[in-house]
């Protein structure tokens, strides 16, 4: 045979036999986990290279999941020193895989607990992901902490949530500061403000570093039979120009400013960061009826939500510049509860160097959160709810606005024409706007 012949031999024989002998890469790797624990639930993150394959089951005595990822190889680092304060998860760790390229991890658990997972695509700072969510089955604990709403003289239930967490860093300043840092600081600060205040009681959505579904913080609020809802975030923009608070509330229609569209995307985003939004399909028949109903709540949410942002952003103007001086629209998950009157705030603009460095500084953060919580106080103090201790204390003050008219103003308060004449030693039934009028508890 000629030489040559026998030197491409050996080179055919020696890339058999390690193509064939040799055991294949795996296509993809575990890079990561991390845990984000609530007092309600957990969520695992499993950050992979590519998208995964997965398959589960669940074990007892004790309790566990298991998950298989196919084709997957762990990184040596990828469970060292994980964070965990979890009181669901115990730990997670490796196990036998049941066949060759298999990466086996084992989720330890502190009782049976309903694991809802997914996986998610590449985005923002974060690529291909595998999610676990575990909860629990019992109440939340934002509804635990209200516990007289049906009784006589009960507070007015103020929901505080801080916008992102976890997982969603919201917007990212220019020295590297989260808005979700941000939004949690001054949403506690609001809080502690809020429940100062005598027949009022605050409770946050979110209160540490975890991700709630953006439809889920309304559910938080409903189940805390909450009287109005308040997000707490930090504006961004493309350019580093624009700073200053505003406040939102909801549209009907998909916002017609820039900054609006701006701030649907993000919410987008959000939901893609931290977690996939539920569908929700009504299958009542009275669908008609329902959505009278519903359009009649909505209108009446809405009208609060605007008055609310009005008094907020009132107050805002005095310690520190306002984008907007008036209520701006937008089509918002966290707006959308038809029955509980909601509103966004915008702290200012994390985006702007300047503004950046004053949300995090805790003197401005301590006069945001003044002003918001005074905001709310001044609207409840005028429109408080029937059955509350607010609406015992003392007769309302109403400032007429305009289109409002006498009888406009009784519907409002429930409260006859006459009475209001009477209270306020009126001859007739003209009203001017900015004009101020004592409104008698019915």
């Amino acid at each position: 045979m000629p030489r040559t012949n026998n030197i491409l031999l050996k080179y055919i024989v020696f890339f058999a036999f390690f193509t064939v002998g040799a055991p294949a890469v795996a296509a993809n790797t575990l890079n990561s986990v991390r845990i984000w624990a609530a007092p309600d639930s957990t969520r695992v993150v499993f950050d992979l290279a590519t998208k995964p394959q997965y398959d589960s089951f669940t074990l007892k005595n004790p309790d566990r999941l298991v998950i298989d990822l196919g084709d997957t190889r762990g990184a040596k680092s990828a469970l060292d020193k994980l964070d965990n304060n979890s009181k669901l998860v115990k730990r997670i760790r490796y196990s036998s895989p049941p066949t060759k390229g298999t990466l086996r991890l084992v989720v330890d658990l502190g009782k049976a607990t309903k694991a809802n997972m997914f996986s998610l695509p590449p985005t923002g700072p974060y690529g291909d992901r595998l999610v676990v969510d575990f909860e629990q089955s019992d109440s939340s604990s934002i509804a635990r902490e209200v516990d007289n709403r049906a009784g006589n003289d009960r507070d007015v239930v103020i929901a505080i949530d801080a916008g992102h967490g976890g997982d969603d860093p919201g917007s990212i300043g220019p020295s590297g500061t989260y808005e979700k840092r941000v939004a949690l600081q001054i949403a506690n600060r609001v809080t502690e403000k809020l429940n100062a205040m005598s027949g009022i009681k605050a409770v946050r959505i979110r209160s540490g570093d975890y991700f709630v579904e953006l439809n889920r913080r309304s559910e938080l609020a409903r189940e805390a039979k909450a009287d109005l809802l308040v997000s707490i975030h930090a504006d961004a923009f493309t350019s580093p120009q624009p700073r200053g608070s505003s406040v939102w509330v909801l549209s009907n229609r998909r916002a017609n400013s820039e900054m609006g569209r701006l701030l649907e995307q993000s919410e987008k985003v959000s939901d893609l960061l931290g977690g996939v939004g539920e569908i929700v399909q009504n299958t009542d028949n009275e669908q008609y009826l329902m959505r009278t109903l519903i359009d009649m709540s909505m209108d009446n949410s809405r009208s609060t939500g605007y008055r609310v942002a009005s008094n907020i952003l009132n107050d805002l103007g005095k310690v520190t510049r306002l984008h907007k001086s008036s209520p701006e629209y937008a089509s918002l998950a966290v707006l959308k509860a038809p029955d509980i009157p909601s509103l966004l705030v915008e702290t200012g603009f994390i985006s702007n160097p300047s503004e950046e460095k004053l949300l995090k500084d805790p003197k401005h953060q301590e006069q945001l959160a003044d002003a918001i919580s005074k905001g709310i106080h001044q609207y409840f103090e005028s429109y408080p709810p029937e059955g509350t201790l607010l609406a015992k204390q003392g007769n309302i003050k109403h400032k007429v606005s305009r289109g409002e008219s006498l009888s406009i103003i009784a519907t409002r308060y429930q409260v006859s024409v006459a009475a209001i004449k009477k209270a306020n030693n009126l001859k007739s039934d003209v009203v001017r706007v900015g004009q101020k009028l004592i409104i008698p508890r019915a």
